[in-house]
């Protein structure tokens, strides 16, 4: 039995502006009509595996749920309060992998933002690696380098072990000089990043190695809640495990470590130039996304949204169009592009955390306009969802329908409220919308008062978990 470990945190500030805090490149349809983790688990259908254990930020709960219930393959969604990289992330899977099955499972751990263009070259190497993980092994996949990469770690292989190969040793991201002399070697490979072992042989190997990360991790799975499809460990057991890379952990201290090669056309789409890299192109070498007019330009990126891109004369440039940023850069500077979203969360600024379009559990809105003591926002709810049941110490709402009908609690009143039609609801008024229709409903809100900010909400009844 294999369950797919899928790792979806993370923040991708290096795709920024399109990559954001609160909705990281994990979550985005980059390379393709799906988005990444959608993608990661898709490409998962020729291998009979099961449900995916998802690990993610608490934040980032309702996004993971609700796309993986688009595509129907929903399982547990491990919750960590905070980013304690691989090792310890890896080590609750496992532990909850191993305590809903009475087998021992193999898990294929992945993570939710690499691109892989051949599926049918990646489902063969799984199987490859399949006996190799049976009888105890902890396997790699190891990527068939292209390139000199300097921005990813290699994995030197030793002896030919079954479909594999013994680990003979890994190492740090190299300079240029010696990544060429890695790939002329012939017996070096990118390091993925990706897994597959059982989960008591993960957990021997990680007690005998970093004993204090596997028992932070036991301590944290002690008291643990089930709030629908989510997993939340105990915070403070957490908080106390020490950081560590899966690598540093385990893998270069296992005797039991194996490489399974895999050519499949691989990308971690940790930059801009990486998209670009795997995107479709026109003759000139541009990639295009949106409404975009390309005049003598050359090996280009535009990534637009709403509006129309044109260029004229450029060459090696990024240009990327969100509704409230607009990002140009130098495909040789793209890794800089962390570098303003420090900037950006330094200044505190929302273009750091948010897009302008916002999801949540029940849909989204998107806020249109603002001033001193208003904002509007555009609201879309999904049919059969409900916002909470909620007050405001600071501001009034005025709802106006555009599409479909909403049921509205106002006070002591519900009422239907359809197209072309309004309803007022009055600071610290009890309130809730809720879209019993077929169709999502479209309505506009006007908020007006002294402070606007989305901590002005006390919830008494919520169908997600949120109550204050």
């Amino acid at each position: 039995m294999i369950i797919p470990t899928i790792m979806a945190g993370g923040s991708g500030t290096r795709l920024w502006p399109l990559s954001r805090s609160l909705y990281p490149k994990q979550f985005l349809p980059l390379n393709g009509e799906n988005t990444m983790l959608q993608t990661t688990v898709q490409r998962l259908k020729g291998l009979g595996v099961q449900a995916p254990l998802t690990i993610c930020n608490e934040e980032h709960r309702f996004i993971v749920a609700e796309q993986l219930r688009e595509i129907g393959k929903l399982g547990s969604i491990i919750l960590e309060p905070q980013g304690r990289n691989t090792a310890p992330a890896i080590a609750l899977a496992a532990e909850v992998a191993n305590a809903n099955s009475d087998k021992d499972p193999l898990l294929l751990v992945l993570a939710a933002d690499h691109v892989i263009q051949n599926e049918v070259a990646f489902v063969r190497a799984v199987k490859q690696a399949i006996p190799l993980a049976e009888q105890g092994n902890l396997v790699t996949f190891g990527i068939v380098p292209q390139s000199a990469h300097t921005g990813y770690g290699y994995i030197q292989r030793g002896e030919v072990f079954g479909e594999g190969f013994k680990v003979n040793q890994f190492v740090e991201k190299p300079d240029t000089e010696t990544a060429q002399s890695y790939v002329d070697d012939g017996a070096f490979y990118w390091n993925s990043g990706m897994f597959l072992f059982r989960a008591s042989r993960y957990l021997a190997e990680l007690k005998k190695h970093r004993l204090d990360i596997a028992e932070a991790c036991e301590a944290s799975l002690r008291h643990t809640e089930k709030d629908h499809d989510f997993v939340r460990v105990d915070k403070d057991a957490f908080l106390a495990c020490p950081e560590e890379s899966i690598d540093y952990a385990v893998m270069e201290k296992t005797e039991d470590a194996v490489v399974v090669p895999l050519d499949a056309g691989w990308n971690d789409i940790g930059s801009w130039s990486a998209l670009w890299e795997v995107d479709e192109k026109d003759d000139n070498g541009n990639a295009m996304r949106g409404d975009v007019i390309m005049y003598d330009s050359k090996n280009c990126l535009a990534h637009g949204g709403e509006r129309l891109i044109a260029t004229v004369g450029l060459e090696d440039i990024v240009i990327v169009d969100t509704k409230d940023a607009v990002m140009v850069a130098h495909k040789d500077k793209v890794q800089d592009v962390k570098k303003v979203v420090e900037q950006l969360k330094a200044k505190d600024r929302s273009e750091f955390k948010l897009h302008r379009e916002v999801y949540r559990p029940w849909g989204k809105y998107d806020s249109v306009d603002n001033g001193n003591r208003y904002q509007v926002k555009r609201i879309t709810v999904k049919p059969g969802a409900k916002l909470s049941v909620q007050m405001h110490h600071h501001r009034a709402e005025h709802w106006i329908v555009v599409s479909g009908t909403a049921k509205v609690t106002n006070g002591e009143k519900t009422l239907l409220v359809t197209e072309n039609e309004s309803t007022y609801i009055p600071v610290g008024v009890v309130h809730a919308l809720e879209n019993p229709g077929k169709m999502p409903l479209e309505l506009i809100e006007v908020q007006s008062g002294s402070y606007l900010g989305e901590d002005d909400i006390v919830r008494f009844e919520d169908l997600y978990g949120r109550v204050t």
